[in-house]
């Protein structure tokens, strides 16, 4: 998988460091309140994980499995549930939780589907950003890095279901999916 990789964009020390800090602002904005996490699967399994370990006050957690990409690497603008939250959010802080965010299109319909489910307030946490290549505006609350508009993959972020077990965020080599 390391050949594959063009090269390294974020070391695992950036990350763990970068979780700490979002934690730690999460944990201000939500003051004495209890915290539902709600990552989109499955990119956001490895920070969601340190995102809540770093987390020192009260939270539950729960996960929903979105999709808009399918096997290709542009997304397709149309969004599809395909596991929906355990629990109900009514009355609930929701913070979101992605691995990235790209054109939009997955986060600006999940908020308003956790509105229209009368969530109490909606967060959006992301590790990475790609904000050129948005094409829904959208309010990010928690950013760990913004990113260029190249292919990344690791830390959750795959390609194909390959390459999230890699420790930092790379970026793939051209030559393996084109």
């Amino acid at each position: 998988m390391k050949n594959d990789i063009e090269r390294v964009l974020i070391s695992e020390d950036e990350i763990i460091t970068a979780v700490k800090k979002i934690a730690k602002q999460i944990e201000s904005d939500y003051e004495g309140k209890d915290v539902l996490f709600v990552g989109l699967l499955k990119g956001s399994v490895a920070f969601m994980s340190d995102l809540i370990k770093a987390y020192t006050k009260p939270c539950s957690i729960d996960f929903m499995d979105v999709s808009s990409y399918g096997s290709g690497t542009q997304s397709t603008g149309r969004v599809n549930i395909i596991k929906d939250l355990s629990q109900s959010i009514e009355g609930k802080d929701v913070v979101i939780v992605e691995d990235i965010i790209d054109s939009g299109n997955t986060l600006s319909f999940i908020k308003s589907y956790f509105n229209a489910k009368k969530a109490k307030s909606v967060r959006i946490c992301t590790l990475l950003n790609k904000p050129s290549r948005r094409v829904v505006e959208i309010d990010v609350d928690y950013i760990g890095f913004d990113v260029p508009d190249e292919f990344v993959v690791g830390y959750g972020l795959d390609y194909n279901e390959y390459y999230r077990n890699l420790p930092y965020v790379g970026i793939l080599k051209r030559c393996v999916y084109s």
